[in-house]
Formats: C-alpha cells, structure tokens, sequence
C-alpha cells in the first residue's frame, strides 16, 4: 500500500530552482517539503515587468521631489494582480495546501478554499524605519504595506516565523490569532550537512580566522567587522579577516582581509568555495545593525562556526549565547567584539565547549 502525499502548491513570484531567491531560502525549503512531506508544484516565477517599471519610476520621483520612497513591492495594485494570477495557476490542479514563503504580496487578496501556511522572517510594521529601505516611506506606501501584511495573516491558515521578534509583531501590530502563530527557526541553506567528524576534527590555529559574509557593508556591520580586525591584531592575536558576498569601500584596507566579492551558490564549485570557508574560519562576525533573522549563522553553526553578532531583530531566535555564539548590545562597537572573540580564542575549552 502506497502512502498518500500531501500535494503541496509552492506559491512565490520568485524561481524557487534559483538558490539565489531569498537567500536560498525559497530552494531549500522546497527541497525539504520535497523529501519530508509529498510532491510540489512551483507556481512562480511570475514577474510584473510592466508594474515594476512603473513603480521604480514613481518612487524614483517621490525620492527626487519629496524625498519619499514608495514601496512599490507592497502595493495593492501589485498584491491584486497576483491575486488574478495566482488564482488562475492554483485552478489547473487539485492541492491541499498552500505553501508561501515571504509572499505576502502574493497571498494577501488570494481568494481560495485551499489552507494556506504563511511563512516569513518579520512583519511589514518590523521593517517600517529599520531597514534602509523601508526607511522614510510615503504614508500612503507604509499603509498600503500593512494592508497587505493584515490580509496575509487573516488569509492563512497558519503563520510561522523564525524568532519571537517577529511573531510577536503578527500578534501586537495586526492582532493575529495567536492559535495560528508559531516560532520556528530556520534551518542552514546548504546542500548536505557537513559529517560530525568533519566538524568535531576542526582545529584552531595560531590565527584568528574571521569571516565577514553578507551582501552589504554597511548594515551588516562591516566597518565594527574591520576595526575589529585591526584591534585583535594591535593587542597580539595574529588575526585575518574575509569579506565574503560585498566590496567595501576603499578607505577599508589591510593585509591581512581578503575580499571574495561574490560567490553563486548555483555554481558547483563556488559552492564548494563557499563550503572551505566556512571550514577554514573561525569565527562568523556579523555587527549587523538590521537583521530580520540571520540564515547565515545557522550555515556558521552547521559548520561548526560560532557566531558573534549584535542582538538586533530576529538574531537571538538564530544564535544562543553560549551554544553557537554569542549577541552583544546594539550599541556594541569593535572594542567590545575584539575583547570577546579574544577571550573566546584563546581558551580552548570555551571555544570548542
């Protein structure tokens, strides 16, 4: 007798065999429901070429004449048009559920009898004001945006998010049923777990490997990563740095931080690239100012890599002090990171503990 597998409609805008989509995030989630739950359809890509050229020119002059952005990503006329499309793909099979991760916009106006589980990483009130991009927003855009938010939420059967920051702000923010809301953190973006005794015959060296991996510099923390750098070499500790994923500017140089631009993850043997680095290093030092909740350091901790991060955002629901790293205050600067990664290095036991 022949199990019956739930038929799973995967529903994004974006190409979910593209492991550069959110991260990664999209692919390997897909792969996982492939392997552990039953079959799944892609429903994307889906691109509005036409929408999203009118809304980069809209915001383009809101910037230019008042200094406003318009989140044209979030709009409703963007979130209906989804709708319609959407509506149209789940219409030519038969699903028990809907699976849509980070596709608010996607879902919010989706009208269906099928259970939709609604994932993200936070809420669209969690991202007003504390990412760059949701900074300074037009009102009209902020509220079309929690519109969007609301209705995904109220449309779901289930909501899950990775940390309790962002949960908490689908329960506060838009009065979500708590029934309907679990904390479930993400796991690594990787292909196949590294073997246990791959991780557990990591060394230390007599230096200090620092790893600096994200695609922005400056709100990732990058300047605190280098002064880190420069303070960890000064006080004895024989220290490099790779910057992996961004360039930063040009006044951040020495020599002994290496700059690996970019790394794609669709490609074989970049991805063993990025595979030795996270071997070879060891520590993850990500001073990040915005977080929403961090993949990056569970593929750190899948690789037996602790983390040292600020405690911004979802990132304490990724890293637990003492476990896979360590979270200093917001307001910690590169002193404070240098003063622990020092002690951490240089006691074996509560580096490999």
């Amino acid at each position: 007798m022949t199990e019956n597998k739930l038929k799973i409609a995967f529903l994004t805008s974006t190409d979910v065999r593209d492991k550069r989509a959110w991260s990664g995030t999209h692919y390997y989630m897909a792969k996982a429901l492939e392997r552990n739950v039953g079959e799944v359809d892609y429903l994307g890509p889906v691109s509005l070429p036409f929408l999203f050229f009118l809304g980069k020119v809209i915001s383009f002059l809101l910037q230019k004449i008042f200094n406003k952005r318009f989140d044209y990503t979030h709009s409703l006329i963007v979130a209906k048009v989804y709708a319609k499309i959407f509506s149209k793909k789940l219409k030519e099979k038969n699903y028990d559920l809907i699976f849509a991760p980070a596709s608010s916009s996607e879902i919010a106006f989706l009208k269906t009898k099928i259970p939709i589980i609604y994932l993200s990483d936070t809420t669209y009130a969690n991202m007003i004001g504390y990412y760059p991009y949701y900074s300074n927003l037009l009102k009209t855009s902020a509220k079309q945006g929690n519109e969007i938010e609301k209705r995904t939420i109220v449309n779901s059967k289930l909501v899950l998010f990775p940390s309790e920051w962002a949960a908490n702000s689908a329960i506060n923010d838009y009065h979500a049923e708590k029934s309907k809301v679990h904390v479930i953190p993400f796991g690594a973006n990787i292909d196949e777990a590294p073997k246990n005794d791959l991780i557990s015959q990591k060394k230390k060296t007599d230096k200090c490997r620092l790893l600096f991996l994200g695609v922005e510099w400056e709100r990732k923390g990058g300047e605190i990563a280098f002064n880190t750098l420069v303070k960890l070499n000064n006080s004895g500790i024989n220290t490099e740095l790779i910057v992996c994923g961004c360039i930063p500017p040009k006044k951040f140089s020495h020599q002994k931080m290496k700059v690996i631009p970019f790394i794609n993850k669709n490609n074989k043997e970049q991805y063993r690239q990025f595979e030795q680095i996270l071997l070879n290093s060891d520590f993850l030092i990500l001073p990040t100012k915005a977080e929403c909740y961090g993949v990056v350091f569970c593929e750190a901790s899948a690789y037996g890599l602790p983390s040292i991060a600020t405690n911004t955002g979802g990132v304490n629901g990724a890293i637990i002090n003492g476990v896979n790293g360590f979270v200093l205050p917001q307001n910690s600067n590169a002193d404070d990171f240098a003063k622990l990664i020092a002690a951490i290095f240089r006691d074996d036991e509560r580096y490999y503990s």
